[in-house]
């Protein structure tokens, strides 16, 4: 078996999540689409996909990394070429290079960067409807300076047990926060005024960029206070502060090793 690591962009309108639901799930996702390729290529024979960050439907990513193992020898640069030429417009391989069998791209990273942009039209701009979030508010406009000092909260390590969807899986909700802030994009060429919510971490739970864009944008319409959110990071609360913000505003942008 030969080993790959992958850098991937994909726009995740299309597909319900990343991971591959088996073969009795008619749904559609970015895993089973790229396998669908490999066996295409590796005529048929089982290939293993494993990936940094198991994306939720209808969210993007710009810098997924992924771990493929085929029984084929290949060239990495073929490789591109061949799943580019195979796949759908909608999910592209930027990069392509052998690695080692023990290579992780989940357990091996050290920090992750998401970014959640959305604009405050009055009016949504459908050139962008299913990649930036629109939030409109009572008040006319977002707070967004209440925004980003609520964003100083979240930096450091905290329990996120109530930013966090909770399930099987979920043992241990300390997670730590490097960086996270409100940002504006620095151009827009249809006209819309554009900001995101720039989060980086060395670990997230399933919705917590979500639950914490959420919480955010509750703040920025003043139907939530600073003190709410940091009495969240201190107690369980089975009651969320805030409903998650859709997915279609977020994006996985990098993932650092």
């Amino acid at each position: 078996m030969y080993h790959h690591r992958l850098v991937i962009s994909y726009k995740g309108s299309n597909y319900f999540g990343w991971q591959d639901l088996g073969e009795k799930d008619e749904k559609a996702t970015v895993q089973a689409t790229i396998n669908e390729v490999l066996k295409q290529i590796c005529k048929q024979q089982k290939c293993n996909i494993s990936t940094a960050s198991r994306t939720d439907a209808g969210v993007h990513a710009q810098g997924q990394v992924v771990k493929i193992t085929i029984p084929l020898v290949i060239a990495s640069e073929k490789l591109l070429l061949g799943m580019n030429s195979l796949l759908p417009e909608d999910i592209r391989i930027l990069k392509c290079e052998s690695c080692p069998a023990t290579f992780n791209p989940n357990r091996d990273s050290k920090s992750k960067e998401y970014h959640y942009y959305f604009c405050t039209d009055p009016i949504s701009n459908p050139v962008y409807h299913d990649i930036v979030a629109h939030i409109t508010s009572r008040r006319g406009t977002l707070d967004i300076e209440g925004m980003q000092e609520a964003c100083k909260c979240f930096i450091g390590e905290h329990d996120f047990y109530s930013f966090a969807k909770r399930d099987a899986t979920m043992h241990m909700t300390l997670r730590t926060i490097i960086s996270c802030e409100i940002l504006e994009a620095k151009s827009s060429i249809f006209g819309s005024k554009i900001y995101y919510l720039k989060i980086v971490g060395t670990g997230f739970l399933r919705h917590m960029v979500r639950y914490i864009a959420g919480a955010l944008f509750e703040i920025g319409k003043k139907q939530l206070s600073v003190n709410d959110v940091t009495e969240a990071l201190v107690m369980h609360k089975e009651k969320k502060v805030s409903a998650k913000a859709k997915a279609k505003g977020l994006h996985l942008i990098e993932v650092f090793y």
